[in-house]
């Protein structure tokens, strides 16, 4: 009889993987109900956490409808669904943090929101709970010196929708130790995503390049050389881009992206980064994208309609 002898390195890989069986995912928005479905799907126990009842509620909802989506389309079997949703627990309360290996902070982009949350759970954690950051843009060293173990957190950027890309950025700051990092990128590889390493520099790698060039579309929108629907034909055709530059900006909020460009332009002193003005106006009338209703297009009618 043949005996199967694993490597050193392969024993370490399993039980760096193992290290980690329950996620607490903090944000019922739409980055952490995503990370909530890719979680489940892969066979790890969820706690999904959100301040508002209503954003809890209606989560759950958004994820049994995703997993529908996916069965109806053969790429999920029934029990399958059955066994994720069974996976996720979504509640208000923090204190169902404290048996978990990991924990995903999924909230707005906004420092000061993200480092209350830090200071208000830490308290609650193991000593040996991992702690990461779902940030698109903000200092890992920075929000990591905001908590009780530097070494013990890392940045874990899904891209959007979670379920869909095939991405995650891995941004270690200046005291994530080589373990946490090495049992991190096992947990993405686990969730049959393709992990990268980022410098720990404002916007990290995918949204420095990405939302510069947004902004670049809406000042080129702000300056009148084109249209919205002509300067995103012309990105879709011309380029081969799945969506136009203003579409996008929509699909993932004209807040973010201009939380993005202030802490790209704050962090690198350059003025090539400075947010379009047309971009904060937007954002002042509250006209966010997709999820407001209003954005570069209008969706309140059957089909999206420019705004300009």
């Amino acid at each position: 009889m043949n005996k199967i002898v694993q490597s050193d390195s392969e024993i370490a890989k399993k039980k760096m993987t193992d290290d980690i069986k329950a996620v607490g995912v903090i944000g019922a928005g739409q980055m952490g109900i995503g990370i909530a479905h890719v979680c489940a799907v892969s066979g790890y126990e969820v706690k999904l956490i959100d301040i508002a009842d209503e954003a809890i509620t209606k989560a759950m909802v958004t994820i049994e409808k995703n997993l529908s989506r996916l069965v109806a389309k053969g790429k999920l079997s029934v029990e399958e669904q059955t066994s994720a949703m069974n996976l996720i627990t979504a509640e208000t309360d923090y204190e169902s943090l404290k048996d978990v290996d990991l924990v995903i902070e999924a909230a707005t982009e906004n420092e000061e929101v993200k480092t209350k949350i830090f200071e208000k759970i830490c308290p609650m954690l193991r000593d040996d709970t991992i702690l990461s950051t779902n940030t698109s843009s903000i200092s890992i060293t920075r929000l990591a010196a905001s908590t009780d173990r530097p070494e013990h957190f890392i940045g874990l950027h899904f891209m959007n929708p979670a379920p869909l890309m095939e991405l995650i950025e891995l941004i270690r700051g200046i005291a994530t130790d080589v373990d946490t990092f090495a049992t991190v990128k096992n947990f993405v590889t686990s969730l049959s995503k393709i992990p990268v390493s980022a410098e720990d520099f404002p916007a990290f790698i995918v949204n420095r390049i990405l939302i510069p060039m947004i902004n670049e579309a809406v000042y080129t929108l702000y300056e009148g050389v084109g249209t919205v629907e002509a300067i995103d034909n012309s990105m879709k055709l011309g380029a081969h881009h799945p969506m136009g530059p203003l579409e996008l900006a929509d699909f993932i909020g004209l807040d973010t992206c201009l939380s993005i460009m202030q802490v790209l332009h704050d962090g690198l002193a350059d003025t090539k980064y400075r947010p379009c003005p047309l971009l904060v106006k937007y954002v002042e009338a509250g006209w966010l994208g997709r999820k407001s209703g209003r954005g570069f297009y209008d969706y309140s009618g059957e089909k999206p309609e420019p705004t300009r």
